[in-house]
């Protein structure tokens, strides 16, 4: 019933409709500007910066997880860093997330990885306590800071 498996550069207009759903459901679909060309495009780069996983359940898409690597200076190891999990609603109360994320730590074990990290929105109480149930601590004391093209920009041309 349930296949994890990495997407191809194929799978970009799935990765698209994907991530406009969870665009969708953290009520954000008016930030989600990527394409299947653009998805296609990264998956096919020779180095591309990020990687996902497709989960199907009974040969459809059920959701994904689309993560990267980065280096952590104080346990001088990479770690694994999750930029979105999704599972279809009317397919949740699987195991798929669970089963994504085995799959990930599995991932992050192969790559030597120090630590796996995420951000969750904090009004997203369903997610929250589906990751306490795996052990993941909430980091209260680090405050996520973002730039967006704007600001790049504009630091970017100071003198």
């Amino acid at each position: 019933m349930l296949k994890i498996r990495p997407a191809t550069p194929g799978d970009g207009a799935t990765i698209a409709s994907l991530v406009r759903e969870l665009a969708d459901y953290e009520k954000l679909l008016h930030e989600a500007k990527g394409t299947a060309a653009d998805f296609q495009r990264e998956l096919e780069s020779p180095n591309p910066v990020i990687r996902v996983l497709i989960a199907e359940w009974n040969g459809e898409p059920a959701g994904f997880a689309l993560y990267f690597f980065n280096f952590s200076t104080f346990v001088a190891r990479p770690g694994l860093y999750l930029e979105d999990l999704f599972v279809r609603p009317a397919l949740r109360s699987h195991g798929i997330g669970r089963a994504l994320l085995r799959e990930l730590a599995r991932v992050a074990r192969a790559r030597n990885c120090g630590r796996m990290e995420w951000a969750v929105l904090d009004w997203n109480e369903p997610a929250l306590r589906f990751y306490q149930t795996l052990g993941a601590r909430q980091m209260k004391e680090w405050i996520v800071h973002r730039l967006t093209v704007t600001e790049i920009d504009k630091l970017a041309q100071e003198a």
